[in-house]
């Protein structure tokens, strides 16, 4: 799934920034920044930068924004542009600490939805980089608690805000992390069976049938495990994981008795 995020969507930034004009921006101290430019002035020269892509001096004057602007409604858009900008330059910590922190100090802001929207979208993280494409890695295959982050963030959102703007976009992604997890739990218990760990691969492979039903990576789950009680002497198991296999997946190639589970190992790249 490629989808573009490229700004902060207009619908959230509008909202708080049409609040922001109707209820005034208060006093504004001094400080380095020009006295004279008004903190709506301070937004658009930072919005202006981010445009172009030069998020760190974004950064700078939002920062500057949202001291000057203190207790605005102006001063929390500050907060998630400030979000954003940290995700675009790879600071994913300083980017989820933001989201937190405009949490719990406004839960009910109007742009409560997009925040954690993006708090999901910064854990929803398929770019695996050059290692990754060179090995052919997938997202299945690494450690799965920022796919566990994205997955609650976004559930927070679609159930909390049904009718968000965002909650469309975060259902598929749901669907795809859950898929991702199912294939992870199957990934390891094909780690474990080709090691000769029968008893942990079929743990594994159970493990994925019972959390992830609908998931098609089901039907590997549960070839391993047919494989791996007979490896351990487990009859009435394997029978009972057989019957499962062949009547959800009557075409299965896995119900071929000489299948061979045996593809490469993560790391060999020909």
């Amino acid at each position: 799934m490629n989808v573009e995020f490229s700004r902060v969507p207009a619908c959230a930034a509008s909202l708080l920034l049409a609040s922001a004009l109707l209820s005034g921006c208060g006093t504004t101290p001094k400080d380095d920044i020009d006295p004279n430019l008004t903190p709506e002035k301070l937004y658009a020269d930072a919005k202006e930068e981010a445009a172009d892509g030069n998020f760190e001096t974004a950064i700078k004057r939002l920062e500057k924004l949202e001291g000057r602007a203190a207790g605005t409604v102006l001063a929390q858009q500050a907060e998630l542009d400030m979000a954003y900008a940290y995700y675009k330059t790879g600071e994913k910590a300083q980017a989820l600490a933001k989201l937190e922190r405009f949490m719990r100090l406004h839960p009910t802001s109007p742009a409560l939805d997009y925040a954690y929207y993006l708090q999901g979208l910064i854990n929803f993280n398929d770019d695996l980089g050059i290692f990754g494409r060179i090995s052919r890695q997938d997202l299945s295959e690494r450690d799965q608690q920022a796919s566990r982050d994205a997955y609650e963030s976004f559930r927070q959102l679609t159930e909390r805000f049904p009718e968000s703007q965002y909650t469309p976009d975060a259902k598929q992604r749901m669907n795809y992390i859950v898929n991702s997890l199912a294939r992870y739990e199957v990934h390891v218990a094909r780690y474990y069976y080709r090691r000769g760990g029968y008893l942990a691969a079929s743990n594994r492979a159970q493990r994925a049938v019972q959390e992830f039903r609908t998931s098609p990576a089901i039907e590997e789950a549960l070839f391993i495990m047919v494989r791996s009680y007979d490896k351990l002497g487990l009859t009435a198991l394997r029978d009972d994981a057989q019957r499962v296999l062949s009547k959800n997946y009557p075409n299965s190639p896995y119900l071929d008795p000489n299948y061979a589970l045996a593809d490469k190992p993560w790391w060999q790249l020909w």
